[in-house]
Parts: C-alpha cells; sequence; structure tokens
C-alpha cells in the first residue's frame, strides 16, 4: 500500500511561479507578499494568508478535510494566474 503524501522539511525554494508580488502590486514590501514557489523535489510552496479558523468554523465542503498540521492559505487570483505560465500542461 503506498504512503500518502508528505511535505519534506529538506526540499529547498528553488524558483517563484509567476511574477513577484512587488510586480504584481500585492504587497506593499513591509507587511506580507503573497507568492507561489516550486520546492527542489517538484512540490509547490504558497505563501497566503493563513484562514485555516475562519473557513473551518464557517464549515467546509463535504469532502474537504483540514488536518492539525494544515492550514488553509488564501492568495489573490492574480498570483495564482500569473504563475499560470510555469506551470506544464497536464
Amino acid at each position: 500500500m503506498s504512503q500518502p503524501w508528505d511535505a519534506d522539511p529538506d526540499a529547498i525554494l528553488t524558483r517563484r511561479l509567476g511574477k513577484s508580488p512587488a510586480e504584481l502590486g500585492t504587497t506593499d514590501s513591509r507587511d506580507g507578499c503573497p507568492d507561489i514557489w516550486e520546492l527542489d523535489n517538484g512540490d509547490i510552496a504558497v505563501i497566503g494568508r493563513d484562514l485555516t479558523e475562519v473557513y473551518r468554523a464557517a464549515g467546509l465542503p463535504q469532502g474537504m478535510a483540514i488536518n492539525e498540521r494544515e492550514h488553509l492559505v488564501v492568495i489573490p487570483r492574480i498570483t495564482l494566474l500569473s504563475a499560470k505560465e510555469d506551470l506544464p500542461d497536464a
């Protein structure tokens, strides 16, 4: 039986996917920078606002779960859209 996925704490941030927060105008360079990065193992790191408890309290959709080691983060739409050119097609 295969093991479930788990984040590798030894993976290294290798490249930004999409444009920088400064280019997108989503940061004031002091208080947070929503961003998306690829790790050397191919996994993706996302920097955003932690709204785990807000969504958990409101009730999660059926089939969605957030365990104690996970967080639901929100990023601006423009951040994800700017990363599209760096993502391969399926």
